[in-house]
């Protein structure tokens, strides 16, 4: 757990709310899950945690450091999934509820903000030269830039495992050196065939499916998958800080280990 900004200032439910959904530009985004506030919990927020993912461990965690709200990239509520409140999603709730901390959750505009976005935070922690989004795919979902250096596979894997903690899957010629890449955090290996036609050197997400290994080898591009919660456990910790930073509020980081 990190923490900053351990301070007693107040912020209301709703401004936050509403500062989060201009400052992420929530409405520009057709996503699968609502973005915003999804459980609603007391007024006056003095303490907030963020963490990649709204499950049970996280919840208790928070309760334990008396948190007023959760922010994360995955919350409740995705299309498709059963609208009945019972089991699993009935105990996360009830948790929530019964200690009156509200959720937020923001899906797709976290991948893709310019600042504290999770494609944006993979750059700067790689230290990729001038990313920027690949405009044919929308929504500023697919990213590319290059290395300040060349490396081998080994040294990027090396530097990947380094940064984001999880040894990544590789999949390419071991031969090739890595100059130029695109990435797009989480799951979105099926990118691939967008990185292929950019003609960079390496496409970088976070899970891998049984198709990726042959569009890798035959388009002769690097694959790493690098973990879908390990590639995206910057954008909200950086969110967490902005917002500690303008409101003057405690905020805690809470990083559920999570291989996948």
């Amino acid at each position: 757990m990190s923490t900053s900004h351990q301070h007693s200032s107040i912020i209301l439910r709703q401004e936050l709310a509403t500062y989060l959904d201009t400052f992420l530009n929530v409405h520009a985004f057709k996503d699968y899950a609502p973005n915003g506030l999804q459980v609603e919990g007391k007024s006056n927020i003095r303490t907030i945690v963020t963490g990649v993912t709204a499950c049970q461990a996280l919840i208790d965690a928070a309760v334990k450091v008396n948190a007023d709200a959760i922010l994360v990239h995955h919350g409740f509520f995705w299309k498709n999934e059963p609208e009945i409140i019972t089991g699993m999603k009935y105990r996360r709730i009830k948790a929530l509820m019964d200690h009156d901390i509200s959720l937020f959750g923001y899906h797709l505009p976290l991948d893709a903000h310019h600042g504290v976005g999770n494609n944006a935070q993979l750059a700067q922690k790689l230290g990729i030269i001038s990313p920027r989004v690949y405009e044919p795919v929308p929504q500023d979902l697919l990213w590319q830039g290059h290395l300040e250096h060349s490396l081998t596979v080994a040294e990027f894997s090396d530097l990947l495992n380094k940064v984001l903690k999880r040894k990544p899957l590789h999949i390419g010629d071991d031969t090739k050196m890595i100059s130029t890449l695109a990435w797009c955090t989480g799951g979105a290996q099926d990118y691939i065939d967008y990185a292929a036609q950019m003609g960079v050197d390496a496409f970088i997400s976070g899970e891998v499916s049984e198709r990726t290994f042959h569009a890798a080898i035959e388009q002769g591009l690097h694959y790493f998958a690098a973990g879908h919660h390990a590639t995206e456990q910057f954008g909200i910790q950086a969110l967490g800080e902005h917002l500690a930073e303008k409101y003057n509020i405690e905020h805690h980081f809470i990083d559920i280990v999570n291989p996948v």
